[in-house]
């Protein structure tokens, strides 16, 4: 039997020039080739095709979110004049969900990302019945183990252990795919300064990449410096007792604190990055640590865009998040990429690649924060290898820049998502019907 193929009148492999009624050839779940129609056809006579109108891109892949929080939009719907504002909000209401069912509120969150096009997610858990939610979905990604309100006592007595248990639970799959797990030290100010380090060290030892808030205040540089501030103030009040607030601070900003710690690797991604300065943005790059901005999080908590034409101009590894729907109004990617256009474009972005480096960036930037850009399996793109996962949006770019229609055209307009989750790829049609996902 052939494999299956998959042609429209217009697709977008995102490592190589746009093809105009182009296909992919799908085997196993994995792209086998791409190109022309009339070229893959030929290869391929025995194959099955599925035409597709519009634009074909490689799924999306939302670099920061949080499914489980997906019931919580009613913090998400409302404006803030702070993060720390904000914070106090979603406390109270998360705080106050006892017996919350969180994975079938990250099950619905991983299908709402679905029917935007997204394909692979790098999903911060809080609460563990919300692990299986993206691998039973079919996403591709890293679900991210959150850590947050240990002191060092603490953790010694039992967040460590805690930990490592929970981390050898899901040893079986860490190593990619739709199992890979990782961890997330929740920021800066939510942990202990040996909390920070020691899981650094876990993290190597275990071979599992690492994301954390970063700079999403303007306030938590403030902390980190002095030990004072909102956020100083925020962190006595949920009764933290850290050592940075006992010591006055450390002198340095969040970046250089975090490097100090030795969690600045290739192997971590920060989320935000609202507030980075040059000379941090420098040492992220030197790093290799990519920047996951959510600017539309960003403006539900009041707070200025992201540096996205400074981190653009200096080659900063960028990649694109939603956020949770606790923040964000949507789980579509492409909303966010859309917001990032206008925004690098008033920060006085005038190269003509624009548009085609912020798609590239919610998908093989985003690829690339997580670790699957390479090997077996990976995404972000439509190469021969890569693991088949893409999204058709219902856009007619004509004459114009094709990168530059779907960002401005293509929100809330994806028509169907495919993802690898089977030999000749999963099909979710989009619809308001969650129960309307079939394989072919």
């Amino acid at each position: 039997m052939g494999p299956v193929i998959h042609s429209a009148p217009l697709v977008l492999p995102v490592t190589r020039p746009p093809i105009p009624d182009g296909a992919i050839a799908v085997r196993h779940g994995r792209v086998v080739a791409a190109g022309p129609r009339r070229e893959v056809l030929a290869r391929f006579p025995g194959g099955e095709e599925l035409r597709w109108p519009g634009v074909m891109t490689p799924g999306l892949v939302n670099a920061h979110t949080h499914l489980q929080f997906t019931r919580m939009a009613e913090v998400g719907r409302q404006y803030y004049d702070s993060f720390e504002d904000w914070s106090t909000t979603f406390d109270s209401v998360y705080f106050s969900s006892a017996g919350a069912d969180w994975a079938g509120s990250a099950r619905e969150g991983a299908l709402l990302a679905l029917r935007h096009g997204t394909t692979a997610i790098a999903d911060v858990v809080t609460d563990i019945e919300a692990m299986p939610a993206r691998q039973q979905a079919g996403l591709a990604g890293v679900s991210y183990l959150e850590v947050l309100g240990d002191t060092d006592a603490s953790w010694a007595k039992t967040g460590r252990d805690h930990l490592t248990s929970t981390v050898r639970q899901f040893a079986g799959v860490r190593a990619g795919g739709t199992g890979a797990i990782g961890i997330s030290p929740h920021a800066p100010y939510t942990l202990d300064t040996g909390v920070l380090a020691d899981l650094a060290v876990l993290a190597r030892g275990f071979g599992l990449r690492q994301h954390i808030h970063l700079l999403e205040s303007v306030h938590e540089r403030e902390y980190t410096v002095s030990g004072t501030g909102p956020i100083a103030r925020l962190v006595r009040e949920l009764g933290f007792d850290f050592e940075i607030l006992r010591a006055g601070g450390t002198g340095q900003g969040p970046v250089a604190f975090l490097d100090t710690l030795g969690l600045l690797s290739p192997d971590l991604h920060v989320a935000h990055g609202v507030h980075l300065d040059g000379d941090e943005r420098a040492l992220l790059r030197a790093r290799g640590v990519s920047v996951a901005l959510c600017p539309r999080s960003n403006r539900t908590l009041g707070l200025d865009g992201p540096p996205v034409a400074a981190l653009l101009e200096e080659g900063s590894a960028i990649a694109v998040g939603t956020d949770s729907l606790a923040s964000s109004p949507s789980l579509d990617v492409l909303e966010d990429v859309r917001v990032l256009l206008a925004l690098a474009r008033e920060q006085g972005y005038r190269r003509p690649d624009l548009a085609r480096r912020l798609f590239e960036a919610a998908t093989d930037g985003g690829a690339r924060a997580l670790g699957l850009a390479t090997g077996p399996g990976r995404v972000g793109s439509l190469e021969p290898g890569a693991r088949c996962d893409f999204a058709v949006f219902a856009v007619d770019p004509g004459e114009r820049d094709p990168y530059r229609t779907l960002i401005e055209d293509g929100p809330g307009r994806c028509v169907a998502t495919v993802t690898g989750a089977h030999d000749s790829g999963r099909v979710h049609l989009t619809t308001s019907d969650p129960e309307a996902h079939r394989g072919y």
